[in-house]
């Protein structure tokens, strides 16, 4: 099916989208509702990152049992929806457990929940972030990559090499060493979060308080989908994935519960669209 005729579905199934355009659309819902409505699959990729449970503005902190069997829900539902050579690359970060840990990775308690082959645990660097004094500062997320089909499935090496060659004129029997598009790409990821305040706030910030950088939902999508792919992000936030996509060539399905949310993605997108070039 063409993206076209997927929209058609989508709305049929769910109903009006808040908004839409050639390259996306967005529905304002409750995930696992909007998800459960859906019940096909039609989706190349999962690109996502859910609520942390940390008493952010977006969510309520819930017991953690709760929240892992919630969890679990959403995730068996969003992984239905995978074509049979689909991913899932979903990001993490820590929560907080009375008694029990003050940093938890939360993909110590949800990697065996999702009903999809683990690929590979990618590590997510960056170096702004609270700086602490009776702990070490954290500086890490991680980004959880599943495949559907463990012996078919996508990964484009050449578009994410990493282009940072210490010694790029390295010879071997007088043939280069070196890969003239850069070395193979570690499983670590050194990319700035979307930073704020007054004098260092990111040029892409939006009013959202957990915002995906566009560099990272672009190195997703170069190297674990392929052009005119059609990319499901469960929990949309600011729109980096929308942006992305449309950036890279892709389609995407939002879904975001806030309509204040989904105000702030409509508009990035608008401002996008309107410009007479897109900096990739």
């Amino acid at each position: 099916m063409n993206f076209e005729a997927i929209k058609g579905l989508l709305k049929e199934k769910i109903g009006s989208p808040y908004y839409e355009n050639e390259n996306c659309i967005l529905f304002c819902g409750d995930t696992i509702e909007v998800q459960k409505k859906i019940n096909k699959q039609i989706f190349n990729a999962i690109i996502t990152s859910p609520p942390y449970n940390i008493g952010k503005e977006y969510e309520e902190i819930i017991a953690l049992d709760k929240y892992v069997n919630w969890s679990e829900e959403w995730l068996k539902d969003s992984c239905n929806l995978l074509v049979d050579d689909g991913c899932l690359l979903l990001n993490l970060g820590y929560l907080s457990a009375v008694d029990t840990g003050r940093a938890i990775p939360i993909p110590y308690l949800l990697w065996d929940k999702v009903p999809l082959y683990l690929n590979q645990e990618i590590v997510w660097n960056y170096s702004a972030g609270v700086a602490c004094k009776k702990y070490l500062s954290p500086r890490n997320e991680k980004i959880l990559w599943y495949v559907k089909n463990k012996e078919n499935y996508t990964f484009n090496l050449d578009p994410i090499r990493d282009k940072n060659v210490k010694y790029p004129n390295s010879m071997r029997h007088g043939k280069s060493r070196v890969n003239p598009l850069g070395k193979n790409p570690s499983d670590v990821w050194q990319i700035a979060k979307v930073t704020t305040g007054k004098n260092r706030s990111s040029k892409e910030r939006t009013p959202h308080p957990c915002q995906f950088p566009l560099e990272l939902i672009n190195r997703l999508l170069l190297g674990f989908t392929r052009k005119d792919d059609i990319v499901l992000d469960p929990f949309v936030g600011s729109g980096t994935t929308i942006e992305a996509c449309i950036r890279n060539g892709r389609y995407c399905v939002g879904i975001e519960i806030l309509p204040e949310y989904c105000e702030i993605i409509k508009n990035r997108i608008e401002n996008l669209l309107i410009q007479e070039k897109f900096e990739i």
